[in-house]
C-alpha cells in the first residue's frame, strides 16, 4: 500500500493532471462505492510529505472512448466580395459593419442608387425588351419574384411581363420607369453583403472597386497542421468553444486541397491547411476575428473497457497498473495495457482487468 500510494501520487500530481485536467471526477462519479486513504512516503519522512491522499473507487466499464485534438480558430464570415462601380462620382456609401440586403442600395453615384440583387453572375449588359435570352434574365426575374412582383414567368426570356414588372419596381424605387435596367443600376452578389471597408472615398470618380465585404453567415477559420488533415473530412463534426466559454456544435464545410506556406516559419510547422467550419444554431454575438477553440475528434473506439486516467499507476519502462479492490477489501496491483486516452471524459481504454472490477482512484 505504501509503494502504490507513492506511485499514485506521482501519477496524479505530474502525468495525469497534465493529461486529463479536471475531467476524471466525471468517471469517478459514475463508479464511486466507497472511500479510503493512501499515505505516501515512509514513517521517517517529514510530516509535510506524509499528507493523506483521499481515495475513492471506480468500476471498470464499457464505454465509447474518443480521442480529440484542440486547435485555435478565428470567427469570421463566409465569403469575400468586392463591389465594382460603373460611372459617375461616388455620392453615398453604407456604414462599415452594416448589412445590405436584396433591394437595398449598395452605393450611390451621381445621386443614383445601385441596387443589390442576388445572383452568381455580374451585370454585364442592359436588360430590356428585344434582348436575346440568357441566364442573366432568369437571374433578374428570380429577384423580381422574391421582391414580390408577379405577372411573368421565371425563365431566360425578357418579355412584356418582365418589362412591366421592372417598371413597377422602378416606380417603387422612385427612379425613371423605363422598363429596362443598365449594368450601372444593379449589383449582383450571391447573398447579403456585410460591409467591411471602402475602396474609394466619397466624391471619387468611379470605374473600379467601390467597397468590399463578406457574407453574413458566421464560420470558423482554422489553420490546420497538415499532419491532422487525414483525420478530418468534409461534414465531420467538431465542437467550437466561444470566448465566453459556451460550446457550439460545428461541422466541417471545407478542407483545402492545398497547403499554404507559413509566412513566419517556426520549428513546429512550415505550412498549414485552411479549414472552414460552419456553426449550428443562431449566429453567435461575438466580434469578428475573435479567437475560438476547436475540438476535433481524431479517433473513436466504441464499447471498450476503460478506467479513469487517474487510476493508472506508473511502472518502470513506461508500463501502467491499477490497484483493484475486491468485495472483501483485498487489494492487488494489476498490470494493464493502455489504449486510447479520452482526455475530455478523463478515461483511458485498458486491457488486463475484467468489466465490473473496482479500482482505486483519487477522490475529488
Amino acid at each position: 500500500m505504501t509503494g502504490a500510494g507513492s506511485t499514485r501520487a506521482a501519477v496524479a500530481g505530474v502525468v495525469v493532471l497534465a493529461l486529463a485536467g479536471g475531467g476524471w471526477f466525471a468517471a469517478v462519479r459514475s463508479g464511486v462505492v466507497g472511500s479510503g486513504s493512501v499515505r505516501s512516503g515512509t514513517p521517517d519522512a517529514p510530516a509535510a510529505a506524509a499528507a493523506a491522499i483521499p481515495t475513492g473507487v471506480a468500476v471498470v466499464e464499457r464505454v465509447d472512448v474518443t480521442q480529440s485534438e484542440q486547435v485555435n480558430g478565428t470567427l469570421t464570415y463566409r465569403g469575400a466580395f468586392t463591389v465594382q462601380g460603373g460611372s459617375g462620382r461616388l455620392t453615398r456609401l453604407p456604414p462599415v459593419g452594416s448589412v445590405v440586403r436584396r433591394g437595398a442600395a449598395v452605393y450611390e453615384a451621381d445621386g443614383r442608387k445601385a441596387i443589390l440583387l442576388y445572383g452568381s453572375r455580374p451585370a454585364w449588359r442592359p436588360l430590356t425588351l428585344g434582348m436575346t435570352n440568357g441566364p442573366d434574365v432568369r437571374q433578374l426575374e428570380r429577384n423580381l419574384r422574391a421582391l414580390g412582383y408577379t405577372g411573368f414567368t421565371v425563365d431566360a426570356h425578357f418579355d412584356l411581363g418582365t418589362y412591366y414588372a421592372v417598371r413597377r419596381w422602378q416606380r417603387r424605387l422612385r427612379v425613371p420607369a423605363t422598363g429596362a435596367i443598365t449594368p450601372e443600376q444593379v449589383v449582383f452578389l450571391p447573398g447579403p453583403l456585410r460591409v467591411t471597408g471602402y475602396d474609394r472615398d466619397l466624391g471619387a470618380a468611379l470605374g473600379g472597386p467601390v467597397l468590399h465585404g463578406t457574407g453574413v453567415v458566421p464560420v470558423v477559420s482554422v489553420q490546420l497542421d497538415p499532419t491532422m488533415v487525414p483525420t478530418l473530412r468534409k461534414g465531420g463534426r467538431v465542437t467550437v468553444t466561444l470566448p465566453d466559454g459556451r460550446a457550439r456544435r460545428g461541422r466541417v464545410t471545407e478542407v483545402s486541397d492545398v497547403a499554404v506556406p507559413v509566412e513566419q516559419p517556426d520549428q513546429q510547422r512550415q505550412s498549414y491547411v485552411p479549414v472552414t467550419i460552419g456553426l449550428s444554431g443562431r449566429p453567435p454575438r461575438v466580434l469578428d476575428q475573435a479567437l475560438v477553440q476547436v475540438t476535433i475528434t481524431t479517433g473513436r473506439r466504441r464499447g471498450v473497457l476503460a478506467v479513469p486516467i487517474v487510476a493508472l499507476l506508473a511502472r518502470p519502462g513506461g508500463a501502467f497498473a491499477v490497484e483493484t479492490i475486491a468485495e472483501d477489501g483485498r487489494r492487488a496491483v494489476v498490470p494493464v495495457e493502455t489504449g486510447m486516452f479520452d482526455e475530455i471524459a478523463g478515461v483511458v481504454e485498458v486491457t488486463g482487468v475484467a468489466e465490473g472490477t473496482r479500482v482505486e482512484v483519487p477522490q475529488q
